[in-house]
C-alpha cells in the first residue's frame, strides 16, 4: 500500500476541510504547486488533487491542476472535483493527469458512468463517498438511497479502474480511519480500493495496509500538520509489505 498525499485546491490555495464542510477550512499554503512539488520531492509515488470549487459547483482550477501535474512529473496524479460531464473529464485528462475521480454524476447516473469508463479505459476512479452505508453526493452535502457496496459493484461492472472510499464523517478529523467499513467494501468490490478519511498515525496506515485489496491511502491533514512524515511512513509500509502477498494494483 502506498501513501498518497492530498492537494485540495480552493480559491487558488491549498486547503483541508473537516468532514467535507466548506465552512471548516484550514489554509495550508497559498501555492498548491509548491506544495505538490514538496510531496514529490519527499518521495510521493502518486498525488491526489481535488478542485474543491468544482466539488461544490463547476470546475474552476483546471489551469492550476495542469501546473501541478507539470511540476511533479513523472509522478502520476489523480484529479477529482466537479467532474460531472465528459467535457470536464476530458479537460482534466488533457492536463496530463493519469486518472480522473468521478463521484456525484457516477453515483446518480449509471449510464454516464458506463460512458466515461468506455471513453477512458483504465483511467476512471469512482469516488465512493459515504456517511454510514449511504453514498454522499454534491460536495458530500446530500445522501442518496444507494449504498457504497452497490456503487462499488456498479463501478466494477462499468469498467472503472479503482474505488476511492471516503468516510466523510472522519475526513479531516484525525480520528482514525473506518477500518471495518473499508474492509467490508474491499471484500465486496471486485476492484482495487483507495482508502481515505481520518488517518492520523502510522498505526492507522498499517491497519489499512493489512486489508486485502487496499492499494493506497489518501492522507491530507496528518501530513500537513506533521503528525505523519511521508518518507518514514512510506519506508515503514514498504518494509511491512516485504512478506505480504501480492495485491491488485490500479
Amino acid at each position: 500500500m502506498i501513501v498518497v498525499p492530498a492537494v485540495d485546491i480552493k480559491d487558488g490555495r491549498c486547503v483541508r476541510l473537516r468532514e467535507g464542510r466548506a465552512d471548516q477550512t484550514t489554509v495550508f499554503s497559498d501555492d498548491p504547486v509548491a506544495m505538490a512539488r514538496r510531496w514529490a520531492e519527499l518521495g510521493a509515488e502518486r498525488l491526489h488533487v481535488v478542485d474543491l470549487d468544482g466539488a461544490f459547483g463547476a470546475p474552476r482550477q483546471v489551469s492550476l491542476v495542469a501546473a501541478v501535474v507539470a511540476a511533479v512529473a513523472p509522478v502520476p496524479v489523480e484529479v477529482g472535483g466537479g467532474l460531472r460531464d465528459l467535457a470536464a473529464v476530458d479537460a482534466v485528462l488533457e492536463t496530463g493527469a493519469r486518472w480522473v475521480v468521478v463521484g456525484t454524476r457516477a453515483a446518480l447516473d449509471p449510464a454516464f458512468l458506463r460512458t466515461v469508463c468506455r471513453a477512458h479505459p483504465g483511467r476512471v476512479i469512482v469516488a465512493a463517498d459515504a456517511r454510514g452505508a449511504r453514498v454522499a453526493v454534491k460536495g458530500w452535502s446530500e445522501l442518496i438511497d444507494l449504498t457504497v457496496i452497490d456503487l462499488a459493484r456498479r463501478a466494477a461492472e462499468a469498467g472503472a479502474t479503482a474505488l476511492l472510499y471516503t468516510d466523510v464523517s472522519r475526513d479531516g478529523t484525525g480520528e482514525g480511519p473506518n477500518v471495518d467499513d473499508t474492509a467490508a467494501l474491499a471484500r465486496a468490490a471486485d476492484l482495487p480500493v483507495l482508502a481515505s478519511g481520518g488517518v492520523a498515525s502510522l498505526d492507522d496506515l498499517r491497519r489499512l495496509a493489512a486489508i486485502p485489496g487496499v492499494v493506497g491511502t489518501i492522507v491530507g491533514r496528518a501530513l500537513y500538520v506533521g503528525a505523519l512524515d511521508l518518507r518514514e511512513a512510506s519506508a515503514a509500509l514498504r518494509a511491512g509489505a516485504a512478506s505480504a502477498p501480492l495485491r491488485r494494483t490500479c
